[in-house]
């Protein structure tokens, strides 16, 4: 996978996990890739706008992956603003994304394809308790779109992962990886 290379950067603290979740969903043949919490990017000197490495920039590496499958991503966010933002960071690869703005828990319980590979990335984690609370409600919403070969993967271990990570030990999921940041989950383990 080529286009991983340019996402190898060092401020790129989660790149060793992308790197695995990629790996897998390729095998898996995996062409359903749903984000909740799309990619912030950064404003600088006004209007120039560059990558954000602290915030993982999931959707540039979602976008590059769905064209590398030939797959589709949807995006989902609260703010207008990263998702305009994201626009800009994905205009080659619009073919494969589609952006819905609004609460991640109401675009979930609408969404009606199976979910191949899901990011549960939304709300910041600066108030664990409810960002914990609305990741569940996340996993919970979802889990009618989780089939065996799903790859789930929870973003801000420690913060917002407080109670899914429980949910889906409960419901058979095995933990196919994890690092200091995330935690990636599977039915089917590896």
């Amino acid at each position: 996978m080529i286009f991983l290379k340019k996402f190898n950067n060092i401020k790129n603290i989660r790149f060793e996990m992308f790197k695995k979740v990629f790996e897998l969903s390729f095998q898996r043949k995996h062409k359903i890739i749903v984000e909740t919490g799309t990619s912030r990017g950064k404003i600088k000197f006004l209007f120039f706008k560059k990558y954000n490495w602290k915030d993982g920039m999931s959707t540039i590496m979602f976008a590059n992956f769905a064209k590398f499958i030939d797959a589709h991503l949807y995006s989902c966010d609260i703010s207008e603003k990263n998702i305009n933002n994201a626009k800009i960071f994905t205009k080659k690869y619009s073919k494969y994304i589609t952006f819905c703005l609004g609460n991640s828990i109401f675009f979930l319980k609408k969404f009606d394809k199976p979910i191949d590979l899901l990011y549960l990335d939304s709300y910041d984690g600066h108030d664990p308790v409810a960002a914990s609370i609305h990741q569940l409600e996340e996993a919970e919403t979802s889990l009618k779109n989780i089939h065996n070969n799903s790859l789930i993967l929870l973003d801000d271990k420690g913060s917002k992962t407080n109670l899914s990570v429980n949910f889906y030990l409960k419901n058979n999921f095995k933990i196919v990886f994890e690092t200091k940041y995330q935690i990636l989950f599977s039915k089917n383990g590896i």
